[in-house]
């Protein structure tokens, strides 16, 4: 437990060394061109010709999504190197964020300096991964060495990146403030060379919108059908609630056990952590199985965990310093939410069967921004505008009225394994029907509600002040696309076999 980080608040303001552009796209594209200066060059403030030329962030194949079929005594040196390869990217984005001035100078700069040592480190690093399966007598997938290159990303890619094409929803309340091509490069951001989000690594004023122009579209639904409710009017119609707290403990750390077991900070960036109070990376399930819990059914020791949110108030926070914080582009004042809610629901066409021990789920993409939508699974919202949902966009609310994170999990299950080797396919989500493809068991659905109590951003001339954004890997720049939930079963089998039992049944139990 020592390595959990516990929130002591410093005031230490942030001082911006950077400077900053930042780029739209027409039509409601995102905004997410940051660059920033090293200490030598805050002096200096940024030519708009030369940095529509720059590059915004670095776009990685994700190795790990391609590992399908990685033998058991092979998983724990894989998953090492893949969280190796988390680190080189990130090294990479630092170098692309701190050399603008010499990506003016020099066209091939990025290729050269950045890119190209990238891929070679990348090589390496994948071979080592082949190696650990070999010499298991796995298989290789084929096409491993060509997932070494990474590509840079400018303006000309934001359709390709994100939640770009999600279509009306966003058009209008983003581009207000001076947010279309002419007003946000010229004047808006560059007087006083301040630099927008992290530190110029996001949130963007174009990530944001008021809750009151999307129009009502039913609520919570996911990404490209992931995330849907799996329960209905009929089936299994019950649920069972869990109350584990909101976090009060403060437990907090850069782990992810699931994705990256035995490597310190393999997340990057922090999680909050309720249910279980043991869960880091080198948790093993057994330590897992016996430890404390935070919720009042003492027969439930799982863990529920997701990234922090964070406000840019220009406050720090304990770790403004540290792996996981600001080392890896995370600043900002962390804020747990008021209100959690950890609800498990059936299956709108039949039975729910139990969870095993120790089942891995993980929902959303941490990497969404850069990877794509593929595994995407975001719902944002506010009190009292619930059935209005974005999934792209971090929304402004009312006053009076609070932020709402919502997760629906995977409820089908392969009735095999725990986990997986690239840790999705051993589950997922229903069909629109409510039915599970592929043989899969209907299991209790998660789903997840968090409200957070945050002040409104505000956007002007282009810019968004006190912004709050969830932490991220550096390269996915805060975007609200790479929100994500994570689940480790640790239902004892009485309280697992009550929830089943509730859920097929049509009651609702606590």
């Amino acid at each position: 437990m020592g390595r959990n980080t516990r929130k002591r608040r410093s005031p230490l303001a942030v001082r911006a060394i950077a400077a900053s552009a930042a780029l739209a796209v027409a039509g409601g594209g995102l905004v997410w061109a940051n660059f920033y200066a090293s200490a030598g060059e805050s002096k200096s403030k940024p030519n708009a010709t030369l940095a529509a030329a720059q590059v915004a962030t670095i776009a990685c194949p994700d190795v790990g999504q391609k590992l399908t079929n990685v033998p058991g005594q092979a998983r724990a040196g894989v998953a090492k190197e893949l969280a190796l390869l988390d680190r080189q990217i990130t090294e990479a984005y630092k170098r692309l964020a701190e050399t603008r001035q010499a990506q003016s100078r020099d066209a091939n700069f990025v290729n050269n300096a950045i890119l190209g040592p990238l891929k070679d480190k990348r090589s390496a690093t994948i071979d080592r991964i082949g190696i650990n399966i070999r010499r298991v007598g796995g298989q290789v997938p084929q096409g491993m060495a060509q997932l070494a290159a990474c590509q840079s990303k400018t303006d000309q890619a934001q359709t390709n990146a994100g939640g770009a094409q999600q279509g009306g929803q966003q058009q209008g309340g983003q581009q207000q403030g001076g947010q279309q091509q002419g007003g946000q490069q010229q004047g808006g951001q560059q007087q006083g060379g301040q630099a927008q989000g992290q530190g110029g690594n996001g949130p963007v004023a174009g990530d944001f919108i008021n809750i009151n122009q999307v129009q009502p579209n039913g609520g919570p639904k996911g990404v490209n059908g992931n995330g849907l409710a799996a329960n209905g009017n009929g089936g299994s119609r019950g649920s069972f609630t869990t109350n584990c707290g909101n976090n009060k403990n403060e437990i907090r750390n850069s782990d992810n056990v699931i994705v990256a077991p035995g490597v310190s900070n393999g997340a990057q960036h922090q999680h909050d952590y309720v249910g279980n109070q043991s869960n880091n990376a080198f948790a093993s399930d057994q330590q897992l199985a016996n430890a404390q819990t935070s919720c009042q059914n003492q027969g439930d020791k799982s863990s529920y965990f997701w990234p922090v949110i964070r406000i840019q108030d220009g406050t720090q926070d304990i770790d403004q310093g540290k792996p996981g914080g600001g080392q890896d582009k995370n600043v900002g004042k962390i804020v747990e939410p008021n209100q959690v809610q950890l609800k498990f629901v059936g299956n709108k066409r039949g039975p729910v069967v139990a969870m095993p021990q120790a089942l891995r789920i993980i929902t959303g993409d941490a990497k969404a921004f850069v990877n794509g939508l593929g595994n995407a699974n975001t719902n944002w919202s506010c009190t009292g505008f619930e059935n209005r949902v974005v999934t792209d966009k971090y929304p402004i609310c009312p006053q009076g009225s609070s932020v709402v994170r919502t997760s629906f999990f995977q409820s089908c299950w392969d009735g095999k394994n725990i986990d997986s080797a690239n840790h999705r396919t051993h589950v997922s989500f229903v069909k629109g029907d409510g039915s599970c493809a592929n043989g899969f068991k209907a299991i209790p659905q998660l789903q997840v509600r968090l409200v957070y109590s945050v002040p409104a951003p505000q956007i002007q001339n282009g810019q968004v002040k006190n912004a709050y954004a969830v932490d991220s890997f550096p390269e996915n720049l805060h975007k609200p696309i790479t929100d994500h939930n994570d689940f480790i079963n640790f239902f004892n089998q009485n309280t697992m076999n009550k929830m089943v039992n509730c859920i097929n049944n049509g009651q609702n139990c606590k």
